[in-house]
């Protein structure tokens, strides 16, 4: 019986599913029907793969004969256009147009046009990278995404045109000459001048913030949560923006799972490498859930949590954000991943990424402490609704909190010069690198990801400075959740230390000391943040 296996990959979120196309042309009445839990997508496949068929020269089998195609294994929900090159394949096969023993090891993807032609599709990093882990060694492809689907070690990737060139590739034919293949719908297709004013920004242009620079730097290494807050006008944005300068490199790892997260959202360009600098994500407070936290119709696309993985994620005015998106933040900065739940399915994507908050202290952020320079014009429920939201769970979950307060003749000395992004990077690059080391063996690469329980068997903190987090813990100034962020803190704080000395430096009495600081948005002592105090 004329029967043929083609290869693929389903994508559920992040992860990859090896999926069976088993085509199957009997002799029977005139008939195509696919079967195996397909979408809609899917379901019109038949109609598409029959016109690029009869199109590319060949005969399509259902004129005389019953095909039936299965999409195993048949639990699983299958969707997405990319389907349609591997059914194709296998139904060819089935016919004796293409030899089985081309079929095995490899894995295609790609979506077909009426004439045959093969278009791009959303996903083909983390697709490849599902068929590498499960031993597939070639991979078809829209020539555009060749070199996307290359970024996996040990895969052979063939670009393609056309239907008609991978059937050739596959028979060992010459390969016929095919018009280009279209980029996918959600490339980029504008620029404008400025677009790129994040890169040009330096720490060096902010005028005093000796405090809050100073915590940005103690967060950026550890990889720790950020909630800046103070007056309108007081530099709280201009600083967050600066964080992704104050970054190192990704490594690796990071890099390749940044731009397949990017490859599931679409947004990942023709010619494009590996990402290899943290992103920086800003969306504005009107954003719906969806785009923030991830979902969509049909497949599950990444929201703007997961594109600013291992990068920042800058919430500005975060207390006028949605009261469902605020708390759906709960989960990343736990666990370092969001789950989007539907009916059925469940999709987790990697959300692990430096969360920085920036809010005024009124809508309106006119309102001072001081009574003569008050001015603000909220009523009474706008200013309780407003900060409401920056108490309760979310907010025991910030590790660091700082107030950005208006810039005074004090605070800033023209004569000595201010810290360069490059300058403060290269601390950070090094306090990161401590712990890429000290975590060698763990799931995990940064302070602000160690869990509780082993942070307090394996690093713990000197006695003395135990006891200090412990008494504050007992009198209610911190919370439980509290303390193990303090004793992160604790650590970030000694990798800097370590940094700055040369030496190696354990969290004590002094570093336990600035955390509770950082972490109840304390001032802190200008030899703290002077960076030559070693601890």
């Amino acid at each position: 019986m004329p029967f043929a296996t083609a290869r693929t990959v389903s994508l559920h979120g992040a992860l990859g599913h090896l999926v069976d196309v088993q085509a199957d042309v009997s002799p029977g009445g005139s008939h195509f029907v696919i079967v195996g839990r397909p979408d809609q997508s899917l379901r019109e496949a038949g109609d598409r793969c029959r016109m690029a068929i009869v199109n590319s020269d060949h005969v399509w089998p259902a004129t005389t004969r019953r095909v039936t195609v299965l999409l195993s294994p048949a639990d699983l929900v299958k969707r997405g256009p990319h389907f349609d090159l591997p059914v194709a394949v296998a139904i060819l096969a089935a016919d004796g147009v293409v030899p089985t023993s081309a079929l095995v090891d490899t894995a295609f993807i790609g979506e077909l046009t009426l004439d045959g032609g093969l278009r791009s599709v959303p996903g083909v990093l983390p697709m490849v990278l599902a068929a590498a882990s499960r031993g597939v060694r070639h991979v078809f492809v829209p020539e555009p995404q060749a070199r996307e689907a290359a970024m996996v070690p040990g895969m052979a990737v063939f670009g393609m045109r056309s239907l008609s060139q991978v059937v050739a590739e596959l028979c060992g034919e010459p390969v016929p000459e095919a018009p280009p293949v279209a980029p996918m719908s959600g490339a980029r297709l504008l620029s404008w001048r400025g677009e790129g004013r994040l890169d040009e920004v330096d720490l060096a242009d902010l005028r005093g913030m000796t405090d809050a620079k100073y915590a940005a730097e103690v967060a950026a290494a550890g990889g720790h949560a950020l909630l800046l807050s103070g007056p309108k006008g007081a530099g709280k944005t201009s600083l967050a923006e600066r964080i992704p300068g104050l970054l190192p490199d990704l490594g690796p790892e990071e890099s390749l799972e940044l731009t397949a997260v990017h490859s599931l959202a679409g947004v990942l360009e023709p010619g494009d490498g590996l990402i290899t600098r943290p992103p920086f994500s800003a969306p504005h407070h009107d954003a719906s859930k969806s785009s923030l936290i991830g979902g969509g119709t049909g497949q599950v696309r990444p929201g703007e949590i997961s594109r600013a993985h291992a990068g920042v994620l800058f919430l500005d005015e975060f207390p006028l954000f949605r009261h469902d998106i605020i708390e759906a933040l709960r989960q990343p900065l736990e666990s370092g991943d969001i789950t989007v739940a539907r009916a059925d399915e469940s999709v987790t994507l990697p959300a692990r990424g430096m969360l920085v908050l920036a809010c005024n202290p009124c809508p309106c952020g006119e309102w001072s402490a001081e009574t003569a320079k008050n001015r603000c014009t909220c009523k009474v429920p706008q200013l309780r609704d407003y900060r409401n939201k920056l108490t309760g769970p979310l907010a025991d979950r910030i590790d660091i909190t700082r107030y950005v307060g208006p810039l005074r003749h004090d605070q800033h000395d023209p004569f000595t010069p201010a810290e360069t992004s490059a300058e403060v990077r290269e601390r950070i690059a090094a306090a990161r690198a401590r712990q890429l080391q000290r975590y060698a063996d763990c799931s995990w690469r940064l302070n602000a990801h160690v869990p509780g329980p082993l942070l307090r068997d394996r690093w713990p903190l000197s006695e003395a400075g135990q006891r200090m987090v412990d008494r504050d813990l007992y009198d209610g100034r911190i919370s439980s959740r509290g303390a193990v962020r303090v004793q992160r803190l604790a650590w970030s704080l000694a990798d800097l230390a370590s940094v700055v000395s040369g030496r190696d430096v354990v969290p004590g009495v002094a570093q336990v000391a600035v955390a509770l600081q950082l972490r109840k948005g304390d001032p802190l002592a200008v030899a703290t943040t002077s960076r030559r105090a070693a601890g």
